[in-house]
């Protein structure tokens, strides 16, 4: 799974119309993947509903895929790519067979290895910030410095920089790309400017490391 932005936007929460109008701005503002959470009242919908909409070059993705279940439900609905919080060797394996790129989640240093060696296409560290953030990172990449880290949990135009410089190959964000008070109010200009912004500062950091 490359990611030609190495930023996924998550969304949670949101209805169907509303939905549909930040991904389609985000994409506008250069976001190039995007993520509705399985557990979004309607999230099957939402993602069966606009589909085809996503323009070429770009990803809809669905995440919080907790159990082989979720990711079942989750390929029929259409998603271009699964994400789980947790680590399910099942749910991995389920998503190469059905030629899925996934993002599994792992937090230890035993679980990011048992994704890699399950073949996981990129490795989502959640809640990074919560075990120290960019310095985990660097952390987990000294053994394991073949690795793609998507860092999740914690990240912002504050410390992305950060994150880059300790070698994640991506990141996760929600409110901090799209903004808390956009999404509240449905700016969606506002949405677009944050997107724009947030991309803005990730590449100069993404091409330094």
């Amino acid at each position: 799974m490359e990611l030609k932005v190495p930023v996924i936007g998550i969304l949670r929460g949101v209805e169907g119309d509303f939905f549909g109008e930040v991904m389609q701005i985000s994409f506008a503002a250069g976001l190039t993947a995007m993520e509705v959470t399985m557990n979004t009242p309607g999230a099957e919908k939402i993602v069966a509903e606009y589909r085809p909409a996503v323009p070429d070059g770009k990803l809809l993705g669905m995440g919080t895929i907790r159990n082989l279940e979720e990711a079942r439900r989750g390929v029929g609905a259409g998603a271009m790519f699964l994400v789980t919080p947790n680590l399910d060797t099942r749910v991995i394996e389920y998503a190469k067979a059905e030629g899925i790129p996934i993002v599994a989640g792992a937090l230890t240093p035993t679980e990011v290895y048992a994704a890699w060696s399950a073949g996981a296409d990129l490795i989502k560290v959640f809640p990074c910030g919560a075990m120290g953030g960019p310095q985990y990172i660097k952390d987990l990449l000294g053994p394991f410095d073949h690795l793609r880290l998507v860092a999740v949990g914690g990240v912002s135009l504050a410390n992305l920089a950060e994150y880059f410089g300790a070698g994640a190959a991506a990141v996760g964000v929600s409110t901090s790309l799209f903004g808390a008070k956009a999404l509240r109010e449905k700016n969606l200009d506002q949405i677009g400017h944050n997107v724009k912004n947030f991309i803005a500062h990730c590449r100069p950091a993404k091409d330094r490391v």
